[in-house]
């Protein structure tokens, strides 16, 4: 199990396999955790698919608007929304995209990332200073490692559930 630190700001995502524990980082990006914060809160990110998940590259997941896949449109649409929060601005930091590490996902503007994010499967350092670094896996990564590929997956995988280690 991990050691948490800091409960507030650890997050808890339930997958089939296994508990992923992310270390959230409000030094660096504090606008970006507060929002996970929130919406984990709410219970938003739960049951939302990993609607992209390129293998080398990335799992990601997050689209609380489109990200339940209760329908064929929103098959389709996946990736595309955000919450009812406004957009977020950048919070682009050194800490470099590593394996683990947690990276706001966003359009082409910079300030656009919302409610969705990427866990990195291994060192993207093309992505340093372009997209925002706000949390670290601490344990469970080998269950991120086994999200189903795809762009959307045939049948994605879903987080169960989401929320602060402070509330569990």
């Amino acid at each position: 199990m991990a050691d948490i630190r800091d409960p507030e700001n650890t997050i808890l995502i339930e997958l089939k396999d296994g508990q992923v524990v992310i270390e959230l980082l409000p030094d660096v990006a504090p606008k970006h955790t507060q929002r996970m914060k929130d919406l984990a809160r709410a219970g938003a990110y739960d049951n939302v698919v990993f609607h992209r998940v390129i293998d080398g590259f990335m799992a990601q997941t997050g689209d609380v608007e489109h990200g339940d896949f209760l329908d064929g449109l929103n098959i389709r649409r996946a990736g595309t929304g955000g919450s009812d929060l406004p957009d977020l601005p950048a919070e682009f930091s050194k800490l470099p995209h590593d394996r683990g590490t947690l990276g706001a996902a966003r359009s082409s503007n910079p300030n656009s990332a919302n409610s969705q994010f990427f866990i990195n499967f291994k060192d993207n350092h093309f992505l340093n200073g372009q997209y925002t670094v706000y949390g670290r896996v601490i344990a469970g990564m080998e269950f991120v490692d086994r999200i189903t590929r795809g762009e959307p997956p045939m049948t994605p995988d879903r987080m169960l559930s989401v929320k602060v280690a402070a509330d569990a």
